[in-house]
């Protein structure tokens, strides 16, 4: 049985968190150390991790005056969160972390789904999605468990992508990591920005320069300023508006619903939307977010994972059937495909006022995500202390997407398509598979065992990384074809 210590928010020496194994109950030295990791009072010991099954893994924890009589207390979660000032623990919210995965996944890639399965039919774009979703959910759960080990063995909450690939795969894959994840993290926020202050603008008669800079502002405040806790209920808020104003553009739009429309289906034409669709349910870049919040709770990440995303596969679902069915059978089958959202507004003029709010609080919720997302990573590049905001990361995440989509407004099309193209299936398809591959079968992995989230061995990961790759290749020969 191999020992894995559970740590607090701060940073620990490695030694400290695996060595040799050892007898049952065998005391740790300097035990204080672990006071944030076990609810009992002090003086206590902290004895080892133990991995009792695929996704439960128990803190065992003694109290010094009642080892006799072995009273033992079990904790699912590898460490604790600690408040600096009152040092008492701060666990992290189930609910938050769904409703932030959820927020995540919810962005401007649903506004873009009609348009690039329209042709494909819904049908056909149905069963896209889904094999979509299962794929984003097992990459998301690969990239949880490197996150964990590697938390493991560094002794540090915090730990983004560029220390798992340090780690897992070295200089080779932090050079993907580090500009495939910043690349594709500043094309979506400019995306964000940019589709965001053109909705504001047209609701609020502003210039374009005032509502990029209130959206940019507004939020990115919330992120360095709030809690987990209020940044939480802000995700939740916002999500429960989507619902709302998504629930009254389906009673409005299915009025005009042409049941037929559904049943047409072009496979020749689906993989084309993989892309855009795959790039819709990007929200892996939290799940290092999710790790630390969660206390390294594997089975709560698995939860958040599945159930998060499994709310906007529903959206998508619904707002797809909703935008193809109301569209004439004429229009599907014409040589010029047009703007679903477009020929909509243009059949009923109520549903205009209420995609925009819909637009806007969709990319709101990914907004927050991918501010939290980047800066988390931009700390750990720069080396900066876990668990404390500091504002250059903050900056460098909020400034430079504000100006680029002041330069180009007309940016939203080309940042989306191009990041989800070629970044989204490289960094959240390819860079996975390979982490884990090496995680769980390379030589130096063998000194510490982690549960798996995502059974299948060699052959699952050899799917994961072979179909981003596949697609990727298929995508630029289309490419250079018609070039």
């Amino acid at each position: 049985m191999m020992m894995i210590c559970a740590f607090s928010s701060s940073r620990i020496p490695k030694s400290s968190l695996h060595s040799k194994p050892t007898p049952p109950f065998t005391k740790i030295k300097n035990p204080k150390i672990f006071l944030g990791s076990c609810n009992v009072h002090p003086p206590t010991t902290l004895t080892h991790l133990c991995v009792d099954s695929p996704l439960r893994a128990s803190v065992k924890c003694f109290s010094q005056g009642e080892e006799d009589k072995q009273q033992l207390e079990e904790f699912e979660r590898l460490f604790s969160n600690l408040n600096q000032a009152t040092l008492q623990r701060e666990p992290g919210s189930l609910s938050s972390a769904i409703f932030l995965v959820a927020g995540t996944t919810i962005g401007a890639g649903i506004l873009a789904i009609p348009a690039v399965t329209q042709e494909s039919g819904f049908l056909s774009s149905s069963v896209v999605c889904i094999l979509c979703w299962i794929y984003m959910v097992v990459t998301g759960l690969l990239i949880a468990e490197v996150n964990v080990k590697t938390m493991c063995e560094l002794g540090s909450g915090g730990v983004s992508l560029v220390s798992m690939a340090m780690r897992t795969l070295g200089n080779a894959g932090v050079q993907v990591a580090c500009w495939s994840y910043i690349f594709i993290h500043y094309a979506l926020l400019v995306a964000y920005v940019a589709r965001s202050s053109e909705i504001l603008t047209n609701i609020l008669a502003i210039p374009l320069w005032e509502t990029a800079t209130l959206f940019s502002l507004l939020f990115g405040c919330l992120c360095y300023f709030g809690s987990q806790r209020i940044i939480g209920a802000v995700n939740g808020a916002l999500l429960i508006g989507i619902i709302a104003t998504f629930t009254a553009l389906v009673v409005v739009a299915s009025g005009d619903l042409h049941w037929d429309a559904l049943l047409k289906a072009n496979l020749e034409a689906a993989p084309r939307s993989i892309p855009i669709i795959a790039l819709s349910f990007v929200y892996q870049n939290v799940v290092p977010v999710l790790c630390t919040n969660l206390e390294g709770d594997l089975s709560k990440v698995r939860t958040a994972v599945v159930l998060g995303t499994a709310i906007p596969l529903v959206l998508f679902l619904i707002w797809n059937a909703v935008i193809l069915g109301t569209i004439t059978t004429h229009e599907m089958g014409s040589g010029t495909l047009g703007d679903p959202l477009q020929q909509l507004r243009s059949l009923n003029g109520v549903v205009g006022p209420i995609v925009d709010v819909f637009s806007v609080l969709a990319i709101a919720t990914s907004y927050i995500g991918f501010v939290l997302g980047l800066s988390d990573f931009l700390a750990d590049l720069l080396k900066l202390p876990a668990g404390e905001n500091r504002l250059l990361p903050y900056a460098l995440t909020l400034v430079p997407p504000l100006i680029l989509s002041l330069l180009d407004p007309e940016i939203f099309f080309k940042a989306l398509d191009f990041a989800g193209t070629y970044g989204v299936l490289v960094l959240f398809g390819v860079l996975p598979a390979a982490m884990s591959w090496s995680d769980r079968y390379s030589p130096s992995s063998e000194s510490l065992k982690m549960p798996v989230l995502v059974p299948g061995g060699k052959l699952t990961l050899s799917l994961v990384g072979g179909g981003a790759a596949l697609v990727i290749l298929t995508e630029i020969l289309e490419n250079f074809g018609h070039a």
